[in-house]
């Protein structure tokens, strides 16, 4: 069997789930502007009634967090891929990914 380093598929894993720790914030920044923005408007969720300053201020704030985080952790992934791995993946590398980096604000949600 070519590259059977097993350790090498458990790296991306670890070091997203340390970048999840850090995602948490970007993470609840989105579900809170689509909480009382988008989801209140359609009725899905009730707006916080102390938000009156609008949305176009908690825009300014989360799309540069949320872009920053989305930056880092893609060029991580991207670096870490073609370090790694040279052959084709048995598994979605992606989707192993993005899940590993969520996975610690689910468990903070259900801690919580």
């Amino acid at each position: 069997m070519k590259n059977a380093q097993p350790w090498k598929s458990f790296v991306p894993v670890a070091v997203n789930l340390l970048l999840g720790i850090p995602a948490i914030v970007p993470v609840f920044l989105i579900r809170y502007v689509l909480s009382n923005g988008p989801l209140a408007e359609l009725g899905l969720t009730s707006q916080n009634p102390n938000e009156d300053d609008g949305m176009l201020l908690w825009l300014v704030i989360v799309v540069p967090v949320v872009g920053g985080f989305g930056g880092i952790w893609a060029l991580v992934n991207i670096w870490l891929r073609r370090r790694l791995f040279t052959v084709p993946l048995p598994y979605p590398y992606w989707l192993v990914c993005m899940t590993a980096t969520l996975a610690p604000f689910f468990v903070g949600v259900g801690i919580g």
